[in-house]
């Protein structure tokens, strides 16, 4: 599907004469759904904010809405127990109805416009996309100075990427998520601008020592010389995860007196998990972050 809508990739403006560095735009983006995109996306977002960096965040699935309920509940919990927890802003980019090219370029105007405001207030942007193709999802890949990829620890989602031989691990070629980003990259090249850093994320890593996870990792690395990304350990399968978007928390707010959730040694070593995410993307300005416990 052709992007028919052009996105505007232009530096964050200065105010006085101290500049600005330049907001940086963090992208969590993958074809398929239930790889764990949100749950990243506002991990690494709240990181940020805690290590006292202002942040944006805008969600283009307007449908599910995850990432935008995931903040709105921290505002209320927020508000609930009085509590004053770093939270970006947020705001969610619709689908447009009528013909398909001037929603097309309708939803590029309101995401140019979106990008322009947020870069004026915040050093890092954080978009969240849909878990299918669309052109939303497109522009959004297309803004990325950052790719970040989740993929869960399986070959039925490594397929997304590569299309290999099931004997020897061979890469064949890339898959379609593949050969998309490449078209990002390309267009972002055109406009004479730094390359998209691409990195994907092992996440759901189970614990348990298994041939098909050594299998996985040993694909993931061959795959990452042929398609031009970096390899980031994510996230384990915990159900703690899962427990926090209620309450709109992460891993790093634990733990927090009155709350019935004990920090115990397996959300400590989640905690460790989102650091080394947070370092391993190697973001502006974040070079050693500080999350704030």
């Amino acid at each position: 599907m052709p992007i028919n809508a052009e996105l505007k990739l232009e530096p964050a403006p200065t105010n006085g004469s101290e500049p600005r560095q330049r907001t940086h735009v963090i992208v969590f983006g993958n074809e398929k759904g239930g790889t764990g995109k949100t749950t990243t996306a506002m991990h690494i977002a709240v990181a940020i904010a805690r290590a006292g960096r202002k942040v944006f965040a805008i969600d283009l699935d307007g449908r599910q809405r995850s990432f935008a309920r995931y903040i709105e509940n921290r505002v209320a919990f927020s508000e609930r127990t009085g509590r004053n927890l770093p939270t970006p802003e947020v705001e969610v980019i619709e689908r447009s109805k009528g013909a398909r090219s001037e929603a097309d370029a309708d939803e590029g105007a309101r995401l140019n416009d979106c990008l322009t405001r947020a870069r004026e207030k915040a050093d890092f942007i954080v978009i969240d996309t849909p878990g299918n193709d669309t052109t939303l999802s497109r522009l959004g890949h297309a803004a990325a100075d950052t790719l970040v990829t989740p993929l869960n620890d399986s070959f039925l989602d490594f397929d997304l990427l590569a299309k290999f031989d099931p004997d020897t691990l061979t890469i064949k070629g890339p898959s379609l998520y593949a050969e998309f980003v490449w078209d990002c990259r390309k267009r972002r090249l055109m406009t004479h601008r730094a390359n998209i850093d691409w990195v994907v994320m092992r996440n759901r890593v189970p614990s348990a020592e298994m041939r098909n996870k050594r299998r996985v990792a040993t694909a993931v690395e061959q795959l990452s010389t042929r398609i031009g990304c970096r390899v980031a350990s994510g996230f384990s399968d915990r159900v703690i995860f899962r427990e926090l978007f209620p309450m709109g928390l992460t891993m790093l707010d634990l733990p927090i007196r009155g709350l019935a959730m004990p920090l115990t040694m397996s959300h400590v070593a989640a905690r460790q998990e989102v650091r080394e995410l947070l370092a391993m993307l190697h973001l502006p300005g974040l070079e050693k972050p500080s999350t704030g416990g």
